[in-house]
């Protein structure tokens, strides 16, 4: 009977995990000894970087074609229970409603971040955000139909709650996406409220400079030190006691990570990520890895801790499912090390700045940060051709790109 690795999240980190696993078993020819199973509610990848532009309906990409040139075998289906004792085994709700249970020897788990949503009164009734499909393609249906609304100045308001990087990218996109969708002369104000006392606070002092001349071309506003108390179906409430109207609000507030980490470690980050060895398996296991979003793993020899990204991802995938199945086939595993680090912050029709280095040196502005941008959103983090020698390349973890 063939082993079993299980992959639970068809993410960045899910994707780049199978295809690390399956070209470890191609390398020591184990391919007919283990069985790769990724386990996930849709049979694609969603490109979540992306979700803040225009159609983000078209924003993923099918998954089935590379998996299965990849020898991965897929699962529809939604993974609600994790058993980590003895009998190993993972329970689901699969998408035509069936229970079924799945049987594993090493998993690896990588079910991703959502969107914190604390208990602000109307957030989730009242509030849009970018954070998965669903939630964009809502947003996008929304601005679309503004005009149709009664003239009035919540109608043509938009507050974007969060100046970090999302926030950001999604203030600086709506500007040229609301004169595509309502002609040359709509006129919308865009606020930008950030409640720590600086825009952009986890981006640092140097790139600071450019995102406020960003805001200033493109006409945003934006204010610091007072976040979103309240939030209704005509505008926010701040916590100084500004009343700002607003038919549109979006929520852009931070990640946490998916609950299914608190079902194979106790030992949790405050973004409930769990911990996990230098070959990224969870502190506390011997058979459970984990990758991405859930994953609070170290990068390099300077003490910096991956972040919720997709070049985090990625990375960290290919590690991951490297070491999954080199620990069940009896060859050594990787320590996990990613010492490059870089952000590319799409700052709409102003372009966009590139830094490198957790001290964020500006490399590249204006269009030639936005070529960059470009190139990482439509090239390096999409999954390879579906063809068996690109599957297996894309899961080497000594990959730069790509």
């Amino acid at each position: 009977m063939s082993r079993k690795i299980l992959i639970v999240g068809a993410g960045f980190a899910g994707v780049w995990s199978a295809l690390g696993a399956a070209r470890v078993l191609d390398l020591n020819g184990k391919t007919a000894d283990v069985e790769i199973t990724l386990i996930s509610p849709r049979p694609e990848i969603v490109i979540r970087p992306r979700l803040h532009e225009r159609a983000p309906h078209e924003m993923s990409s099918p998954l089935l074609p590379l998996l299965e040139a990849a020898g991965v075998k897929f699962i529809e289906a939604e993974v609600e229970r994790i058993d980590i004792s003895s009998e190993r085994v993972v329970h689901a709700l699969t998408t035509d409603g069936r229970r079924i249970s799945v049987p594993y020897d090493r998993l690896v788990l990588t079910s991703g971040s959502k969107l914190n949503r604390p208990p602000v009164p109307g957030l989730v009734e009242n509030a849009f955000a970018v954070d998965q499909l669903s939630d964009a393609v809502k947003l996008d249906r929304h601005l679309a139909q503004l005009s149709n609304l009664p003239n009035s100045p919540a109608r043509n308001t938009i507050v974007v709650v969060g100046g970090g990087f999302t926030g950001l990218e999604v203030a600086t996109e709506l500007p040229e996406r609301l004169r595509t969708l309502h002609g040359a002369d709509a006129r919308f104000k865009i606020i930008v409220i950030e409640r720590n006392e600086e825009i952009g606070p986890d981006l640092g002092p140097k790139p600071r400079p450019m995102i406020t001349e960003a805001l200033a071309s493109l006409g945003i506003e934006f204010q610091v030190g007072s976040g979103v108390v309240a939030i209704d179906e005509n505008g926010v409430l701040t916590a100084a006691g500004q009343r700002i109207e607003a038919k549109t609000v979006i929520w852009t507030g931070g990640m946490i990570a998916s609950g299914l980490t608190s079902q194979i470690s106790s030992r949790l980050d405050r973004q409930g990520r769990v911990e996990v060895t230098g070959d990224l398996r969870v502190v506390g296991t011997d058979h459970v890895f984990a990758a991405g979003d859930v994953a609070m793993a170290l990068t390099d020899d300077e003490g910096h801790y991956s972040l919720m990204s997709c070049q985090h991802a990625i990375f960290m995938g290919r590690f991951a499912g490297h070491n999954v199945a080199a620990d069940l086939v009896g060859v050594p595993t990787l320590e996990y090390r990613q010492p490059f680090y870089a952000t590319c912050l799409d700052l709409g029709e102003w372009g966009a700045v590139y830094t490198e280095g957790w001290d964020r040196q500006v490399l590249l502005t204006h269009d030639e940060g936005k070529e960059r941008k470009r190139m990482i959103n439509t090239q390096w983090i999409y999954p390879p051709a579906a063809n068996r020698v690109d599957a297996l390349e894309a899961g080497n973890p000594e990959m730069v790109y790509g």
